[in-house]
């Protein structure tokens, strides 16, 4: 009994370390993501327009998107997303992975952090289902960039999403196409719990959220929010 005893305290210890271990990978996720935001929103002038990000349905941030390839070949990178609830706060984030879609003109760069601005709820329906691709189930366009999100193109006026990507401190327009989004099964329930869905995640029914997540959702409120500007 005593060996029985000790045995289930020992395997109870060990899943406690496990879980923990399990959401630190996604702790540090969120932090980084949050660390983009930040940056973003440091060079006005220069960066993603703040009506554009305070008008979106939804905003995915990928940071250290790694190349594959050089000038062609593919990328991968993990990240979160939230979307617009609606009372019109936002909602926690989902974790999420982005594959594919080289960008040829950052040859040389290791890594870039990438930003998708959803500009209809089509997307948003799109993305809660698991998986679509960056101008095939949703149309995409390079960003407008500086303080005025006025769009220049045809192309950038009916698109479904603008994207983003940043190298060496400088945010740009970005061609994402055939890029894959897809849901992180395994990092929503390391943070979430077992079953959890994107939905039931965008729509607030979870839990026990660890703060660098929960900070993510915050920065997207306090960036977001319209000061009469």
């Amino acid at each position: 009994m005593k060996f029985r005893l000790l045995a289930i305290a020992f395997a109870l210890l060990t899943m406690t370390t496990l879980s923990a271990q399990a959401g630190e990978e996604e702790n540090k996720r969120a932090e980084n993501a949050v660390r983009v935001l930040k940056e973003i929103m440091m060079a006005p002038d220069k960066a993603i327009p703040k009506d554009l990000l305070q008008n979106a349905h939804a905003i995915a941030v990928i940071p250290d998107v790694i190349k594959a390839g050089l000038v062609v070949g593919g990328r991968h990178g993990d990240g979160l997303i939230s979307v617009k609830t609606r009372d019109g706060t936002w909602s926690n984030p989902s974790f999420i992975a982005l594959t594919g879609g080289s960008i040829g003109f950052q040859a040389g760069v290791s890594s870039t952090d990438v930003v998708l601005v959803f500009r209809t709820q089509r997307g948003v329906d799109s993305i809660v289902h698991g998986k679509f691709t960056l101008g095939a189930d949703a149309s995409a366009a390079a960003g407008p960039v500086g303080r005025s999100a006025t769009a220049s193109t045809d192309a950038q006026l009916h698109a479904e999403i603008y994207s983003y990507s940043r190298a060496r401190g400088l945010f740009a327009g970005a061609s994402l196409d055939g890029s894959a989004i897809t849901i992180d099964n395994d990092a929503n329930q390391a943070v979430y719990g077992e079953g959890v869905t994107p939905r039931r995640i965008f729509e607030g029914g979870v839990t026990g959220v660890p703060n660098p997540v929960v900070d993510f959702r915050d920065r997207l409120e306090e960036y977001t929010q319209d000061k009469g500007e």
